[in-house]
């Protein structure tokens, strides 16, 4: 606009001073090598005026295709944005629905064009994954690593996630501790942590995390404490099978206040001493336990086990402690101390005092374990009452012959079905 009001003013005014120069005008001549070209000065304006209009309409056109070309473009590229949010959306809920082949097509064929193209690629790799094409899962990470980098935390979480689900553990162990450098509070980091560690067996990586795991409230209290007794229980076996005894007990001398303190680990400790056959290192924890351990702790029929198990050279104040639990205990446990209390009195040869515990353990034979039967007829064999050991005995070949027939029954039923 400001352009054509220009020419115009330029053109008016040559209308104007034209007639008042055409005496005085003079002429102008332009000569080259070859050609002379001699003009008035009012041809020379207008001259001037169309060439001016010729070059601005030359630069109009120009622009309009320029701009025709742009929206054309925009256009096209605006199509295939829609189109790729449209799939993805579909793609989603594809997966959803467990349609892994279709949902990695719908997601990843437009998705350079969606809005966020590296979380398409991720899905693709998911999908891909979901439906067992490890080539192709690792193709759209590629392709999602090119437009993200390597700095990504999602596309890190998503690589270790597949990782994981490819069973390939060294890699993606590798993959999760540089996760847990970048992002050691990531729930969903802590989280890929927890599996790969425990699929891997890594209890002593996964027990330095632990105190974070709690924090994140990843699990709920019951969860994390089921957590925490796998952990412990993977690293006291992974200490008894790799380093024996000696290393067993190194390691809990080295351990914090606070573990030593804590019941369920202590008789994890005395279970794997007796089975490393350390009665004496045993019999001074189970002392330790049982002095601080509340009769209605959950611990003390696992505990009664153990000291059943038990054979140091002098139980003496074991058997104090447990004659005293025997009075104030629960019917629940009753069996149990009396059972634990009756095998201390045979490490000791004290047959006659065992003699009386077995005649009440005896009492409720729906609680009596198999070796119950078999110790308590050698008791009274010792005290000399031969009767009750032999009819002892007779209930227990019974008792075994009918669980013998029951079992030929049941496999006798599974075959008849089959």
């Amino acid at each position: 606009m400001i352009r054509s009001l220009f020419l115009m003013l330029l053109l008016l005014a040559g209308l104007i001073a034209g007639p008042y120069l055409s005496g005085k005008q003079g002429y102008v001549r332009i000569e080259t090598a070859d050609n002379i070209v001699e003009m008035s000065l009012t041809t020379l304006v207008i001259f001037f005026v169309i060439s001016l209009a010729l070059v601005y309409s030359i630069e109009a056109a120009i622009s309009r295709f320029c701009r025709l070309s742009n929206n054309t473009y925009s256009w096209f590229s605006r199509r295939k944005r829609v189109k790729a949010q449209k799939q993805t959306l579909e793609g989603l809920m594809r997966m959803d629905e467990g349609d892994y082949s279709k949902a990695e097509k719908l997601i990843g064929k437009n998705a350079k064009h969606s809005d966020e193209p590296v979380l398409n690629f991720i899905k693709a790799a998911e999908a891909a994954q979901q439906r067992g094409d490890e080539f192709s899962a690792n193709r759209y990470l590629i392709q999602a690593t090119e437009l993200a980098g390597t700095d990504s935390l999602i596309l890190e979480i998503a690589r270790t996630r597949i990782l994981l689900q490819q069973n390939k553990l060294p890699a993606a162990r590798s993959s999760v501790d540089s996760l847990l450098v970048m992002a050691g509070r990531n729930k969903e980091v802590l989280k890929l942590a927890v599996d790969i560690y425990l699929k891997s067996n890594a209890y002593q990586a996964l027990d330095n995390i632990l105190e974070q795991v709690e924090k994140s409230a990843l699990y709920s209290h019951a969860e994390f404490e089921q957590l925490q007794h796998q952990v412990e229980d993977g690293l006291l076996d992974e200490k008894i099978n790799e380093e024996g005894v000696d290393g067993l007990l190194a390691w809990w001398n080295e351990q914090p206040r606070q573990r030593r303190q804590d019941a369920y680990v202590k008789l994890g400790v005395i279970r794997r001493l007796i089975d490393g056959n350390d009665h004496e290192s045993a019999y001074e924890l189970t002392l330790e336990l049982a002095k601080k351990l509340e009769t209605d702790s959950p611990l003390m029929q696992p505990l009664f086990k153990q000291i059943s198990r038990l054979q140091p050279e002098d139980n003496s104040k074991l058997v104090k402690i447990v004659t005293k639990w025997l009075k104030t205990a629960s019917p629940s446990i009753q069996c149990c101390a009396q059972r634990a209390l009756g095998y201390l009195y045979v490490r000791n040869n004290d047959f006659t005092h065992a003699s009386e515990v077995f005649k009440e353990l005896i009492a409720h034979k729906d609680q009596l374990d198999p070796n119950d039967i078999h110790m308590a007829s050698y008791v009274f064999e010792q005290v000399g009452d031969n009767e009750t050991a032999q009819k002892l005995r007779e209930e227990g070949l019974k008792s075994a012959m009918s669980v013998a027939t029951l079992s030929s029954e049941e496999t006798s039923e599974k075959s008849t079905a089959l």
